[in-house]
């Protein structure tokens, strides 16, 4: 494989250089295709329109008999409709601390942010799984689209609706975000002072990704010439009246790098991840979702999330390690990072024997009180 096109063929059109496999880790966000956001290309892909909501049970992951579930639904600032899991442990009593949950990116809450979810129910807390604004089921058009603002606020939005139940006390909610939900985590714990603790699981920041690239090897040239594809990309979607999509993501053709097999063996298994909704598993982003978060950082204020505690978990070979790392570094304490040895960025997803529930539950435990 040599070239951009030999991942997925169907981008030709886009007139997209050639480049070797080592400066395909170069490319913006715009043509990044490890995380699920496909190839460039003006062909069309299923994206997943709101769905009615039920209480069946369509996780991918078993029901706990220790936990009521059910779904629930409520607004975010701008007025779009979240839908959401609200797991409670069974037969509590008072008010307890809640737990509100997203990610990974391209993901839905029938995946990892739901078994993180239920597993933190078990322990205790009331929690809440939610689709980002424009994916799974919750509202908002055009479908598969990300914003680094609206997608912040939908963790605030979360709060609201946590902190309005009858049994969660209000001033012990904390959040944990998965994957590039706990970048948009640790952004919205910045300006939320309601957000009392926070963890962020095998984080990636989408920002810092799209703008610059895999461990900001992207240059200036290189920049701009996805900023201008992205740039022609609105006019034919203007001229279209409608987004275009990318192929179905993580469709392997052969030869891609070992993380994006594993983000493969993740979203596509039926036996692991694989949901219809999930836009890794099933579908794939408008073109243009990388344009807003090329030029806004979401860590920028990371430092003020302080004197509130922040948690940072990743694996110890996962590729996308150095995102926790240097987050850690700009953030104020009090901080921890917790390095999985020989994990990977997936497995921290759905390995339950890998994901740290009982370091989850303590410092959430300690620092809701």
């Amino acid at each position: 494989m040599n070239k951009l096109n030999d991942i997925n063929p169907n981008n030709s059109n886009l007139d997209i250089p050639d480049v070797g496999r080592r400066n395909m880790m170069k490319m913006t966000g715009a043509t990044v295709v490890a995380v699920g956001v496909g190839a460039l290309t003006s062909g069309s892909a299923s994206a997943h329109s709101q769905v009615a909501l039920s209480n069946e049970w369509d996780k991918t992951f078993a029901k706990s008999d220790n936990v009521d579930h059910k779904k629930v639904t409520f607004k975010n600032r701008y007025g779009i409709t979240l839908a959401a899991d609200l797991y409670q442990p069974k037969n509590a009593n008072g008010k307890l601390s809640g737990l509100v949950l997203s990610g990974p990116f391209g993901a839905v809450k029938e995946q990892s942010s739901g078994l993180y979810a239920q597993t933190m129910a078990e322990r205790g807390f009331v929690t809440l799984a939610f689709d980002p604004s424009f994916t799974g089921e919750s509202s908002g058009e055009p479908r598969n689209v990300a914003s680094p603002d609206i997608n912040t606020e939908d963790f605030s939005a979360a709060v609201d609706f946590l902190g309005l139940q009858a049994n969660v006390d209000r001033e012990r909610i904390g959040a944990i975000g998965i994957c590039g939900w706990g970048g948009m985590v640790l952004n919205a714990t910045a300006i939320d002072k309601r957000i009392k603790a926070v963890a962020a699981s095998t984080m990636y920041d989408m920002t810092r990704l799209y703008s610059k690239g895999y461990n900001d090897s992207v240059t200036l040239e290189q920049r701009t010439q996805g900023l201008e594809q992205l740039g022609q990309q609105r006019w034919k979607d203007a001229e279209n009246g409608a987004p275009a999509y990318g192929p179905v993501s993580l469709e392997l053709q052969g030869g891609e790098p070992q993380f994006v097999v594993e983000y493969a063996a993740y979203y596509k298994s039926p036996e692991r991840g694989f949901h219809p909704r999930a836009i890794n598993s099933n579908a794939s982003w408008t073109l243009t979702t990388p344009l807003s978060f090329m030029n806004m950082p979401i860590l920028t204020y990371i430092a003020e999330i302080s004197p509130r505690p922040m948690l940072l978990v990743h694996g110890e070979k996962a590729h996308s390690r150095y995102f926790s790392e240097t987050a850690y570094a700009a953030a104020a304490e009090p901080k921890e990072l917790m390095i999985i040895p020989g994990a990977t960025h997936t497995d921290l997803y759905d390995q339950v024997d890998i994901i740290p529930f009982d370091k989850l539950e303590e410092f959430f435990k300690a620092n809701l009180a």
